[in-house]
């Protein structure tokens, strides 16, 4: 008989945690071995359990991010990290991606997606939500005019209403540095200041709104 699949839920909602483990219950292939509520209880019980898939939200509250928890799960050398969250921005998929996340789902996949995805996972395959592969590819297609990760970040910030100089110490850049990112996400988005670049980048999708 073949052994089950293993996975570990990172989520902070007990709600959220309680539907999933609902849809998880009726597969005989799989097996729910943890979960946790935060990041870094998240990546403790990895170190701990060693899952086969780990089911990552990125918004955990207090604490580190869901894409920083994928970063060090991934440098376990074991465990595939599919995300399942409620965001589909152009910064929090990159973010995850980049992370080594080998799947993102939204939350609101039927159970039948997350059922394939889950197995897809364990073997090695990736997994992508339809909104989320077609933001991917339109990213290939259209690079010139599209935000890198960096330039997402910065937005972020801008968006939380940090200055340049506060951006630059957060993630450890010169002003100079900062200031030529400003400028590649003017003329990327067509406008001129930034509140335009914030209001049009959340129109778009690319950043939550604040």
């Amino acid at each position: 008989m073949t052994a089950p699949i293993t996975i570990l839920l990172v989520d902070d909602h007990p709600v959220v945690r309680s539907g999933l483990r609902a849809m998880l219950a009726g597969q005989h292939d799989f097996e729910l071995i943890g979960e946790a509520a935060t990041g870094e209880e998240g990546v403790a019980a990895a170190v701990a359990l060693a899952p086969d898939v780990v089911l990552m939200d990125l918004q955990l509250g207090a604490g580190i991010h869901g894409s920083e928890a994928t970063r060090r799960i991934i440098a376990l050398d074991g465990p595939r990290v599919l995300v399942l969250t409620t965001f589909d921005t152009d910064a929090d998929i990159l973010a995850a991606i980049e992370a080594g996340a080998i799947g993102y789902l939204l939350k609101d996949a039927p159970s039948d997606d997350l059922h394939a995805a889950i197995r897809s996972a364990a073997t090695g395959g990736s997994a992508l939500a339809p909104s989320v592969a077609s933001r991917l590819l339109g990213r290939v297609r259209g690079p010139d005019t599209t935000l890198s990760s960096r330039e997402l970040e910065v937005l972020g910030h801008v968006a939380e209403g940090l200055s340049n100089r506060q951006i630059s110490k957060r993630m450890f850049l010169s002003e100079t540095t900062v200031k030529t990112h400003l400028v590649h996400i003017y003329a990327k988005l067509g406008v001129d200041s930034r509140t335009a670049a914030v209001a049009t980048a959340t129109r778009k999708g690319l950043i939550r709104p604040s």
